[in-house]
């Protein structure tokens, strides 16, 4: 492997994760099928709470900051190996969910919290965004939101409720681990 392991993820920790879900039956429709994909999803957000935290704390500067938030991109976003196409499906779905999160974690540190509108003005403006086909800006203005976020502004999820299945609702979810992850970054249980 190219990069050392990182203090706050490692590779083997999402294989673990993965593993679990090759194992099990896995049933969207049913509670403990989704609790797992969640976690997988939660205990992502955590390790870059936890980066944004020491970052904020003066623990690392923001180069660190940035190469450890990348080094978890690398191992959460990599091509995964499962054979059932279903289940990579679903694996694929918290993918795209935690791919806002990244760009909000690494935006917070390169510039701050966004600074004009509030969370549901930049997911309001990442939706259409989306509608224009312009995903780009779209996931520029989810990570805007997910700036303000970080910096403890709520996200209501009812603003996910009125908008049409499609990226942003999927990055929405993410930023919702996201949230849940800053205010207490230490609720998912690697062996669950």
């Amino acid at each position: 492997m190219s990069n050392p392991p990182t203090e706050y993820y490692s590779e083997e920790r999402w294989q673990n994760w993965i593993d679990r879900i090759k194992d099990e039956e896995i049933d969207p429709e049913d509670e403990s099928s989704a609790r797992l994909l969640l976690n997988l999803q939660d205990d992502t957000a955590i390790a870059i709470a936890k980066i944004v935290a020491a970052y904020d704390d003066g623990d690392i500067d923001d180069e660190t900051a940035l190469e450890e938030i990348a080094d978890v991109r690398e191992i959460v976003l990599g091509e995964v190996d499962i054979e059932d196409e279903e289940k990579l499906i679903l694996v694929d779905g918290v993918q795209t969910s935690l791919v806002c999160v990244f760009f909000a974690a690494e935006e917070y540190i390169a510039n701050g919290p966004a600074e004009d509108g509030t969370v549901g003005d930049y997911l309001s403006a990442a939706a259409d965004a989306e509608a224009e086909e312009d995903l780009d800006a779209a996931l520029g203005y989810a990570a805007q939101a997910g700036t303000l976020i970080i910096d403890e502004d709520e996200l209501d999820m009812t603003v996910a409720e009125d908008l049409e299945y499609g990226l942003v609702t999927e990055w929405i979810n993410g930023l919702d681990s996201l949230q849940s992850a800053m205010s207490d970054p230490e609720v998912v249980e690697e062996d669950g």
